[in-house]
Formats: C-alpha cells, structure tokens, sequence
C-alpha cells in the first residue's frame, strides 16, 4: 500500500493497527522515495532437539573442573 505523508499524518495510529493486524507492509512517498513501515519478525526459536548430541562435555558439577590437577596437560 502506498500513501502520501499528509495521509499517514491524519492516519497514523489506523495505518499503524492496520500494518500489526495484517502484516501488510506500507510505503510513504517523499520527494520521490520510499519510506517502508512493516512489522518486525519475531526471532526464530532454535529447535533444541536437532542439536547433534555430543559426548565431549561436562557432566556433572563444573565447579569439580577447578580442582583438578591440570598441571601434565600444560605445555610451555
């Protein structure tokens, strides 16, 4: 939808609950260019179980790491 900025002045908060409730993305024209309102798209939520699973990590209390003895693993 295209609009001029005199009707996005006297139309504001409709176009604005227009563009939420449908999506619909809307173009004012100025001096010959586009400014766009549209909705931002909500993030992607990572789908936990396609993860690979993977043996080489902590199990257990990570606190336990500290007290190890790294020394013959430490190489100068």
């Amino acid at each position: 939808m295209k609009i001029t900025p005199t009707y996005l002045r006297q139309h504001v908060y409709e176009i604005l609950d227009r563009i939420l409730q449908t999506g619909e993305e809307v173009a004012v024209e100025r001096h010959g260019r586009e400014i766009r309102l549209s909705v931002e798209s909500p993030p992607r939520r990572r789908d936990l179980s396609k993860l690979a699973e993977r043996d080489d990590i902590v199990v257990g209390d990570p606190e336990d790491i500290v007290h190890l003895d790294w020394s013959s693993e430490w190489k100068p």
